[in-house]
């Protein structure tokens, strides 16, 4: 079950894509809450090149970054907006692999609140949504 953090995250996720919609260039927002209790929001970035988007995950890790310094990931959210044609409504989306890899380089404990098969969104954490993490050297 959500806590009323997790809603707010959510709702705070819903708000920076509504606001900044642009169909084929800004789909998803994401939103962050750090461990000192900021919450910290971002949107995609797409381009022509697709290689070359960013994913709204890190745009939210990168300004939480630059605005006060590291400090660690409680829990992260991100949603979809529906396509103008696109049935449906503003939902949570799962992380791609790269923003796993990313979210657990930055906080190996951070909470991830994932869809759940059309039910109500769920927490889980990043440990389990990237099992056997990639790491560099005997790390």
């Amino acid at each position: 079950m959500l806590s009323k953090k997790d809603r707010e995250l959510i709702a705070a996720a819903t708000s920076a894509i509504s606001e900044r919609y642009r169909n084929d260039w800004q789909e998803v927002g994401a939103a962050l809450r750090t461990r000192d209790g900021r919450i910290v929001t971002g949107v995609n970035i797409d381009a022509y090149i697709g290689r070359i988007a960013v994913c709204a995950e890190a745009i939210a890790i990168g300004r939480a970054i630059t605005e006060t310094g590291d400090k660690g990931i409680e829990t992260i959210v991100a949603v979809r907006h529906p396509k103008p044609d696109e049935p449906g409504k503003i939902a949570v989306v799962s992380p791609c692999g790269i923003c796993r890899e990313l979210i657990h380089d930055y906080d190996a404990g951070a909470r991830v609140i994932v869809p759940n098969s059309g039910k109500e969104p769920m927490v889980t954490t990043i440990g389990e949504l990237l099992p056997n993490k990639y790491r560099r050297g005997n790390e």
